[in-house]
């Protein structure tokens, strides 16, 4: 019988293997605070933060656009009216929300996104203002072109003025009601798991509700050593499969 529970916590390498592949197809960055709170962050890639900027540019271009007529209607100080707004809106404006409570311009509030310092915590006002002096540098030669190189080639999706300030963008985390689907019980896991595969099967059931059933079904084949042989692939073993990151859960629905 001693031999029987050995064999069972034996740990698979095969099964760590699995359930990262499938932590992996979705990027996301686990960090400690200085406090050693472990945080787990999804980056935001360029798509996110480029809808980010068109909204945030229409928005600046809008209170630009108040500016001029203003300044049109004050005469000979209009003129320097118009300068201070427009120095004001392209270098505060960024500054002044990334430093409010939620940490976003409005842009970036609208697609989901915030900015925080590397390890999680608020971004200070120091990193805020590196942040935005490097955008000069990000937006060489053109277009932002250095910045959407950076954002590309980085897993962590940070432009020159995050690495500077030590900052990241990130998605905002989304409350999760009844994460995971009907009739999906708690099952203990067949072997002793690692920390990197317990942690990929918690973030998969509690994501399930939000991935459609043919895609939730190949995430879940690549963690099936948890179910042992017996298991086809299919809709018993994502159930099986997503059990184990239920009882991982503690048995508690999020």
């Amino acid at each position: 019988m001693h031999a029987r529970q050995n064999r069972r916590h034996h740990r698979d390498p095969r099964l760590n293997n699995s359930a990262e592949s499938a932590a992996a197809l979705e990027p996301s960055v686990r960090v400690e605070t200085p406090e050693g709170i472990e945080l787990e962050l999804q980056p935001a890639g360029l798509h996110a933060r480029g809808c980010a900027w068109l909204l945030d540019l229409l928005m600046r271009a809008s209170v630009v656009y108040i500016a001029a007529v203003i300044a049109g209607l004050l005469g000979a100080l209009g003129i320097s009216f118009y300068l201070i707004m427009l120095f004001l809106v392209e270098w505060f404006y960024p500054v002044v929300f990334e430093l409010s409570p939620l940490a976003a311009t409005p842009g970036k509030r609208i697609v989901g996104l915030r900015v925080v310092m590397s390890n999680g915590l608020p971004i200070t006002m120091a990193a805020s203002f590196s942040r935005n002096l490097l955008r000069a540098a990000d937006f060489l030669p053109m277009a932002y072109a250095v910045g959407a190189i950076s954002i590309l080639l980085r897993h962590d999706f940070r432009r020159l003025g995050d690495l500077v300030a030590d900052t990241m963008v990130v998605h905002v985390p989304q409350p999760v009601v009844n994460a995971l689907p009907p009739g999906v019980e708690p099952v203990p896991p067949a072997q002793s798991l690692g920390r990197e595969a317990q942690s990929a099967l918690v973030r998969l059931a509690t994501r399930a509700t939000r991935i459609n059933s043919e895609r939730l079904d190949e995430v879940a084949a690549l963690a099936a050593p948890v179910c042992g042989p017996l298991v086809e692939p299919g809709a018993a073993l994502t159930r099986h499969v997503l059990g184990v990151g239920y009882w991982l859960l503690g048995g508690r629905r999020a």
